[in-house]
């Protein structure tokens, strides 16, 4: 299974964006669907996950308030909902899958797909 995400572009700081990320297949209803970052130079970071069956997100402390991730029952398209972005957001986006419901390591998520880019400048 892919995970293609899309969504990213060029916003001003203090704007928004919303992120999606569709599987090209099945995707069992106990997995957590989460999303990354990677900023130019740096490591891939965690930024947030859920069941995706729904509901109990959890989130990196730098996004809690600013990010929102949900899903679409109908669309099958996990989202990712960015509030009051900032410069320091700037990164490739990916989406990826874990078996363990409160992962965080990219190590222990798989199915990454290409990343979106978000670039926040003014």
């Amino acid at each position: 299974v892919q995970l293609q995400a899309s969504g990213g572009g060029l916003v001003q700081p203090g704007g928004s964006l919303r992120l999606s990320c569709a599987p090209s297949g099945h995707i069992l209803s106990s997995s957590t669907m989460g999303w990354f970052r990677q900023a130019p130079g740096k490591e891939r970071e965690f930024v947030a996950a859920m069941r995706w069956r729904g509901g109990s997100p959890y989130y990196a402390d730098f996004v809690k308030g600013r990010f929102t991730i949900s899903r679409d029952n109908a669309k099958n398209t996990l989202y990712l909902r960015m509030n009051a972005l900032k410069a320091e957001d700037t990164a490739v986006y990916y989406c990826a899958r874990v078996r363990e419901w409160g992962a965080r390591e990219s190590a222990d998520f798989n199915s990454w797909g290409q990343g979106t880019l978000v670039t926040v400048s003014s």
